[in-house]
C-alpha cells in the first residue's frame, strides 16, 4: 500500500469527504447568483433576455452535478486504464478548433467547438486529461522519475497540449497547463537537474510569446501603467480596479454593481471577481477566497491519504490546477499580473469549465472514498 512519507491526515475509512461536496455546492450556487447579477444588463441588451447567461449556468451546474455524482461512484483507476484514449481525444478536440465551420472564433481566438446545440472549450478538457495521463505515467515510473526517459512522456505531451492551446491563441490556459506540467514533475519526484532543463527554456519562452504578438505587448504595457491607456488597452483593468475599490469593506449590496452596466467587459466570466468585490466588498471576497482555500486544503489531505501513488498524484494535480487558476484569475482582476482571460472555477459563466471542474471533484470524492488511514 502506498503512503506518502510526509504528514499523514486521518480520513475515516471508506467514507466520502462530504465537506468538499458541501463547499462545492456553495460555490456553484453562489456562482449562479453572481453570474445573473453580473450579466443581466448585458444579456438583456445583447439577447433580449436578462436570464440568458443564468440559464446556461444553471444547465451547466445540473450537468456538472450529475457528472460529479457519476465520477464519485466510478473507480478512479478506470481513468488510469483509459489514459491514452482520454489524452488522444483531448488533443484531437484541440486540433478541431482550427477546422473551418467546426471551430468557433470569437474575439480573434479559435477556442470553441460548435456542437450544434451548444459549444465546448476543448482546452478545459485537455487540462484534466493531462493530469490523468501525467499522474499515471509518474506513478508507474516512480523508480525512473530521476532519469530523463522517465519524465519524457509527461514533458512531450505537456508541450504538445501547450502548443495547440497557444496557437488558438490562449495564453492564460497555456500558462495554467505549463505550470501544471512543472508542478506534476516536482511532486512526481523529478531531479533538480532535469527540472531546470525543462523549466528554464519554458520560462525564457514566455517573453518571446509576448513579444511576437502585438496585442500581448500592448497588454503588458497597459498593465505597467493602465491609466496611460485608460480608454484603450488599459480600459478593462482600470474598470476592474474601480469595481473592486468602490466595493469597500462590506460592498454596495448584492445586485447593486454599477460596473456591470457595460463598463466592465466580461463581467460575468473572466472578471466576475471584480463584481463580487464591488457588491459584497472585501469581506465577501475574503470569504470566497477562504472557501477556495478550504477546498484545496481538503483535496491535498485526500491526496496524502490516497491508497496508491496514482490516486495521490491525481488528487494533487486537481488541487494544483484549481489553485493555479484561482490565483491567476484573482491576480489579473486585482492588477497583480498582466490581464489575461481565465475563468474563476465554479463561479465564472462557462458551462465547459463548470462541468469539467465538477467532474474532477467527483474523482476526488472517489479517491476519498477509497482512502485508508
Amino acid at each position: 500500500m502506498f503512503k506518502p512519507k510526509l504528514i499523514q491526515f486521518k480520513i475515516r475509512k471508506n467514507r466520502t469527504d462530504y465537506m468538499i461536496l458541501v463547499l462545492i455546492i456553495i460555490l456553484v450556487v453562489f456562482g449562479v447568483i453572481m453570474v445573473h447579477s453580473a450579466s443581466k444588463v448585458s444579456a438583456e441588451l445583447s439577447y433580449g433576455d436578462s436570464f440568458f447567461f443564468t440559464k446556461k449556468q444553471i444547465i451547466g451546474a445540473v450537468i456538472g452535478f450529475i457528472s460529479l455524482i457519476i465520477f464519485s461512484f466510478v473507480d478512479y483507476h478506470l481513468l488510469e486504464k483509459f489514459k491514452w484514449p482520454i489524452l488522444i481525444v483531448s488533443i484531437v478536440l484541440l486540433g478541431l478548433v482550427f477546422v473551418p465551420k467546426i471551430g468557433v472564433e470569437n474575439y480573434g481566438a479559435k477556442r470553441w467547438l460548435n456542437l450544434g446545440i451548444t459549444t465546448i472549450q476543448p482546452s478545459e478538457i485537455a487540462k484534466f486529461a493531462f493530469i490523468i495521463f501525467s499522474a499515471s505515467v509518474l506513478a508507474k515510473n516512480y523508480n525512473k522519475v530521476k532519469t530523463f526517459r522517465g519524465i519524457l512522456p509527461v514533458a512531450i505531451f505537456g508541450a504538445i497540449i501547450c502548443l495547440l492551446i497557444i496557437l488558438e491563441p490562449n495564453m492564460s490556459i497555456t500558462m495554467c497547463v505549463g505550470l501544471t506540467v512543472v508542478f506534476m514533475l516536482v511532486v512526481g519526484g523529478v531531479s533538480l537537474k532535469h527540472f531546470l532543463l525543462f523549466f528554464i527554456p519554458a520560462l525564457a519562452l514566455v517573453p518571446f510569446l509576448i513579444i511576437i504578438e502585438p496585442y500581448r505587448m500592448r497588454r503588458l504595457v497597459a498593465f505597467l501603467d493602465p491609466w496611460q491607456s485608460a480608454k484603450g488597452e488599459g480600459f478593462q483593468l482600470v474598470q476592474s480596479l474601480y469595481s473592486l475599490g468602490s466595493g469597500g469593506f462590506l460592498g454596495k449590496g448584492l445586485g447593486a454593481s454599477r460596473q456591470k452596466y457595460l463598463f466592465l467587459p466580461f463581467a460575468e466570466s473572466d472578471f466576475i471577481f471584480s463584481i463580487i468585490g464591488e457588491e459584497l466588498g472585501f469581506v465577501g471576497a475574503l470569504v470566497l477566497i477562504i472557501i477556495y482555500a478550504m477546498v484545496i486544503w481538503r483535496i491535498i489531505k485526500i491526496a496524502l491519504n490516497a491508497k496508491d501513488r496514482f490516486g495521490c498524484l491525481l488528487a494533487t494535480g486537481i488541487a494544483s490546477i484549481l489553485a493555479i487558476q484561482v490565483i491567476i484569475n484573482i491576480a489579473v482582476v486585482s492588477g497583480s499580473i498582466p490581464p489575461t482571460g481565465l475563468p474563476l472555477p465554479f463561479i465564472s459563466a462557462g458551462s465547459t469549465s463548470l462541468v469539467v471542474f465538477m467532474s474532477a471533484v467527483g474523482v476526488v470524492l472517489n479517491i476519498s472514498k477509497q482512502s485508508k488511514i
